[in-house]
């Protein structure tokens, strides 16, 4: 009855709206990164970063959670979360020096298809008929986006890969971790492990990278806009179910392709367009899909349940 009581308090159009609004945070910050990249070493804009996401942590949940900001149960588990989402952050980095945002993020959301086919193996989630479609148009997609001759950096284009790759591991562990840690001390922990690797690897090039006030000042954005955005989604999952959510994360790529054009004058062309569409397509399919499929199981052991919303 518990998970009844949740559905019947559950505000999806609020949850809609925080996760637009944090896919909007995300694209601005990789659209900001996109520019300092091509001033700064990826390092140095990653450790402030990382830095803002602890000084944010510390002062405005510290007072309040105490030791619960950091108490964890699985420490080295939740330290290779952390470790993955730091190779994802340099990696995203990199990429951006020489890619567009929209066609980097749309590599980038391959991710999620990776975590379906992969959690049957690693999980033992099932992986339905839509969802092994939905994984083959989402291949052909990235294959549109990066093909040969399409004009896109194939550097760039191997760090998208390795971000996506990364972040696949990333989701996993958090899906294995959220049974047993909290949300913020999983936060608490990536972003110290990031502030200290990425400071470490900045100090050899801070003598030729030290940054004027106005970039500092947007690195210091970058850090402020990543910190909000994932509020925004973990206060989003606390109004409706992921699955519902699932599908509005894709909004992301129509805000990181608009902030490409607007700020770098940057279009894709007509086959780079259709591949993000696909890769968008797919995973709204997919996520839509499990959501059925979640719905029908729940309806199995509940009738009262309705099978769609």
């Amino acid at each position: 009855m518990a998970e009844r009581n949740e559905a019947s308090e559950s505000r999806p159009l609020l949850g809609i709206l925080l996760v637009v609004l944090a896919t909007l945070a995300f694209a601005a910050a990789d659209t900001i990164t996109k520019h300092l990249a091509a001033l700064y070493p990826a390092p140095v804009i990653v450790a402030v970063r990382y830095l803002i996401n602890v000084v944010l942590l510390v002062v405005f949940l510290g007072p309040r959670l105490g030791p619960r900001l950091w108490q964890v149960t699985r420490l080295w588990l939740v330290l290779a979360r952390g470790l993955c989402l730091a190779i994802a952050a340099y990696t995203m980095a990199l990429a951006l020096r020489v890619l567009p945002v929209g066609e980097a993020i749309a590599i980038v959301y391959l991710s999620p298809i990776l975590v379906m086919l992969l959690a049957m193996p690693i999980l033992g989630e099932r992986v339905s008929r839509i969802g092994w479609i939905g994984a083959a148009f989402g291949f052909l997609g990235v294959l549109l986006i990066a093909r040969p001759g399409g004009n896109l950096d194939p550097l760039g284009v191997t760090f998208v890969l390795i971000n996506a790759a990364v972040s696949t591991g990333y989701h996993l562990l958090t899906r294995m971790l959220s049974r047993t840690e909290t949300t913020v001390a999983m936060l608490f922990h990536t972003a110290w492990l990031g502030a200290a690797i990425f400071c470490v690897l900045s100090i050899p090039q801070l003598p030729m990278a030290l940054p004027p006030t106005g970039d500092i000042g947007l690195m210091l954005l970058v850090g402020t806009l990543m910190t909000i955005g994932h509020f925004l989604f973990t206060a989003a999952y606390r109004e409706a179910p992921a699955a519902q959510l699932a599908p509005v994360n894709y909004v992301h790529l129509i805000w990181a392709g608009g902030l490409g054009w607007l700020v770098f004058g940057h279009i894709p062309d007509g086959l780079a367009l259709l591949g993000m569409a696909l890769v968008a397509g797919a995973g709204i399919a997919v996520a839509l899909s499990t959501h059925l499929r979640q719905r029908r199981e729940k309806a199995a052991v509940d009738p009262l349940i309705p099978i769609v919303e």
